[in-house]
């Protein structure tokens, strides 16, 4: 079974998204965890490097680290599905996704990533892309399973 964790800058409040976000996390088996946090600082620097120093502090060294990235590759819902599979059968069952905030990730996050996703050539809100990511790991173990939720 994978163990997920859901690295991100932002905090997701009541609402639209915090619904969603909440019906796609209910219903995983997969365990899940989301770590968030802001930051305080006013500049683009000062951000950068805070997110930078809280994200880095939080990867795991056994896990898998995947980050979402604009510069990262397009999956097929198939594919990212058969991918996860794939860590699971090497025994890489921890999984790490990192989701940026509005400055995006920094060359040192980056490197630190195994793999580089991206929702396409659009740039989503961050709230956003946590919801997109939720439903495609959601997705992903629906796919697995041979359930009907994913029509091809």
């Amino acid at each position: 079974m994978l163990k997920i964790e859901i690295i991100c800058v932002s905090k997701l409040r009541k609402g639209s998204f915090y619904d969603i976000a909440q019906d796609y996390q209910k219903r995983l088996q997969w365990t899940l965890t989301i770590r968030e946090f802001d930051s305080a600082y006013k500049t683009q620097t000062q951000i950068q490097k805070d997110e930078e120093e809280k994200i880095l502090s939080a990867l795991n060294s056994r896990a898998v680290i995947i980050a979402l990235d604009e510069r990262g590759k397009s999956f097929k819902s198939v594919d990212f599905a058969q991918r996860l599979e794939k860590y699971a059968q090497e025994g890489r069952n921890e999984i790490q996704f990192i989701i940026g905030g509005a400055y995006g990730l920094t060359d040192a996050i980056r490197q630190k990533a195994e793999l580089l996703i991206s929702f396409g050539e659009q740039t989503w809100p961050h709230l956003m892309v946590r919801t997109m990511l939720l439903e495609q790991i959601y997705r992903s173990q629906q796919i697995l399973a041979g359930h009907p939720y994913h029509k091809e």
